[in-house]
C-alpha cells in the first residue's frame, strides 16, 4: 500500500460508481485494547460483502482522508484513511493507519466478494 493519492482515489471512485459492488468497511480503536490499558475504550466495526450502489463518491481533506458514498437511501462514510491500494482495477482498497502503522479503519469496494 502506498500513501493516499486524492486525485487518484476521486477517479478510482468515480470510475466505480453506478455499479453494483461489495463493500467491506472496518473500523476499530483496538477491540482488545482494553484487556491491557484499562483506561482505553474498546470500539469496533465490522461489514463485509454488503451489496451498495452509489450515485456518488468523493474524497476530502489534506490527510488523513474522508471518503463519501452517497447511496440512493443514505450514506456511507469513512473517515481516517491514509494509503490506498492500486494493482486491481475491479476493486478499491483504502486503509488508515494509526502512528504505529497499525490497521485503524479499511473501506474497500469490490465487484467481487471479498
Amino acid at each position: 500500500m502506498k500513501p493516499i493519492q486524492k486525485d487518484a482515489v476521486q477517479q478510482r471512485l468515480e470510475s466505480l460508481a453506478h455499479q453494483e459492488l461489495y463493500l467491506h468497511l472496518e473500523m476499530t480503536t483496538g477491540a482488545y485494547a482494553a484487556h491491557f490499558d484499562e483506561t482505553k475504550h474498546p470500539a469496533a466495526t465490522f461489514i463485509t460483502n454488503a451489496r451498495v450502489r452509489y450515485a456518488q463518491g468523493s474524497i476530502s481533506g489534506s490527510g488523513p482522508f474522508r471518503v463519501g458514498l452517497k447511496m440512493p437511501e443514505g450514506w456511507v462514510y469513512s473517515e481516517g484513511l491514509t494509503h490506498y491500494a492500486e494493482e486491481d482495477p475491479d476493486r478499491l482498497i483504502l486503509a488508515g493507519h494509526d502512528a504505529q502503522g497499525k490497521l485503524v479503519v479499511a473501506l474497500q469496494l469490490g465487484r467481487e466478494p471479498f
